[in-house]
């Protein structure tokens, strides 16, 4: 295996990693994600029973939000990683993709690297006041991030890194990734907006009951958190 082949490796392995601790949270919020663990597991010297190490539901819950997050830093350590072994000097390079690439992912996984369970920005001097931006990908604005909490706003979100991830494994590290092979059709049909789960059902689980939610004037109904449902926008002559 060449030196490429084991960045692209590399980077892979973080988007497997991306992809499955989004499923286990999904799993987890939606409470069918099996929590067994041993009842005795002894590994080297040590042992514990199941009792110290089970997990409510509600801790698997808690766990799997940071899971997921922390999966996303570690795709900005390794395409930091992988772009500064193929490009000398990233941060100065000509290629104004490439070096919003490795700035992004830079910046990100400072700031996930000196506080990772509360990550803040470190953005360095040079660095502030900076637009970054891979086009149709991530754009980063520094304007004013220095020392501030750090914010999935601020980037785009977890999927803008994993394209990212993407994009620096197959236009800068050249990897070229094999041909997919077979992919398992998913159990439950599921949509996904933000943090808004919907699952499609054939009927109405029981104990279901129906709520009084009067619509907005434009018809909308408020779900909470800022998510609305609304009606199918139907098309005008003029669109047709």
């Amino acid at each position: 295996m060449t030196d490429r082949e084991k960045l692209g490796q590399m980077l892979f392995t973080a988007e497997l990693q991306f992809r499955l601790a989004s499923a286990v949270r999904l799993a987890t919020t939606r409470q069918v994600q099996p929590l067994d663990l041993p009842m005795d597991w002894t590994h080297g010297h040590h042992n514990v029973k199941y009792e110290e190490i089970a997990l409510r539901d509600d801790q698997a819950e808690y766990a799997a939000c940071f899971l997921h997050r922390t999966s996303t830093y570690l795709m900005a350590v390794a395409m930091k990683d992988a772009i500064r072994a193929v490009v000398p000097d990233p941060k100065t390079s000509s290629d104004s993709v490439v070096r919003a690439a490795y700035q992004i992912a830079r910046l990100i996984r400072n700031a996930f690297a000196h506080a990772p369970f509360s990550p803040r920005w470190s953005i360095d001097p040079d660095c502030r006041n900076t637009v970054f931006s891979v086009p149709d990908i991530i754009t980063l604005d520094t304007t004013g991030l220095h020392d501030t909490v750090f914010d999935w706003r601020h980037y785009g979100g977890p999927l803008a890194l994993f394209r990212l991830c993407r994009f620096v494994r197959t236009n800068i590290i050249k990897d070229v990734p094999p041909t997919r092979k077979y992919v398992p059709l998913p159990k439950s049909i599921i949509n996904q907006i933000g943090d808004l789960i919907l699952t499609k059902v054939d009927q109405l689980p029981p104990g279901a009951r129906p709520l009084k939610v009067d619509p907005l004037p434009d018809g909308r109904i408020p779900l909470g958190d800022g998510y609305f449902i609304a009606p199918a926008q139907k098309e005008s002559l003029d669109d047709m």
